[in-house]
């Protein structure tokens, strides 16, 4: 079966873009071998639990693409069956330009980047808005989070694929900083305190 991710990335002008630079040949046989990659593996809902921010695309009724960064505690993105994720949308700057854009298409896109580890992974779908839910909203809610929550979103799995860690530079979060200073001052201590027996 056909890797699902390259039916909707390698559209015509993409398919004659690899073509007129050499790289066609390649990537049809890309596109022929190896797994659908429509469902969410293991593997990929141990590394959703783990991350504290993605990045949402929508597309406007223009045709301008939308990029909004979605942050939370880690595991706020939650994968609900093999096919859905979904999140807790908080009140924001009440802009509405992601809402406003499901309203109008439901194409959308998740990319998910983990500087630490250098993975990026790009996550095609359909995604829609839920207001009136209360037990779905409890269901996605964050219990260390009492930010107001005013919708979910759902998001449906169309295809995946990790993209290659070639040129992610490693950024570590202030949290991991600051065990990483505490450990560098244990460290020390126990050095001297070493040095101190000597």
């Amino acid at each position: 079966m056909p890797r699902k991710f390259t039916k909707i990335a390698f559209t015509p002008a993409v398919k004659a873009a690899q073509a007129q630079r050499g790289s066609r040949e390649t990537y049809a046989r890309f596109e022929q071998s190896g797994p659908e990659n429509d469902r969410v593996t293991p593997d990929i809902e141990e590394f959703i639990a783990e991350i504290d921010g993605f990045y949402l695309g929508t597309v406007g009724s223009n045709g301008y693409p939308y990029i909004q960064f979605r942050g939370g505690h880690p595991g706020f993105l939650k994968v609900i069956d093999e096919k859905t994720l979904g999140f807790a949308d908080f009140k924001g700057n009440v802009q509405y330009v992601t809402i406003g854009n499901l309203s109008d298409s439901d194409k959308a896109f998740i990319f998910i980047m983990d500087y630490r580890h250098r993975k990026r992974l790009k996550i095609w779908g359909r995604a829609k808005y839920v207001e009136s839910d209360r037990e779905l909203i409890e269901r996605l809610r964050i219990a260390e989070d009492d930010s107001e929550v005013e919708r979910v979103i759902l998001f449906q799995v169309e295809a995946w694929n990790w993209n290659c860690p070639q040129h992610i530079p490693i950024r570590y979060s202030e949290q991991e900083v600051t065990a990483l200073k505490a450990r560098i001052s244990e460290l020390e201590m126990l050095l001297s305190d070493r040095e101190n027996l000597l």
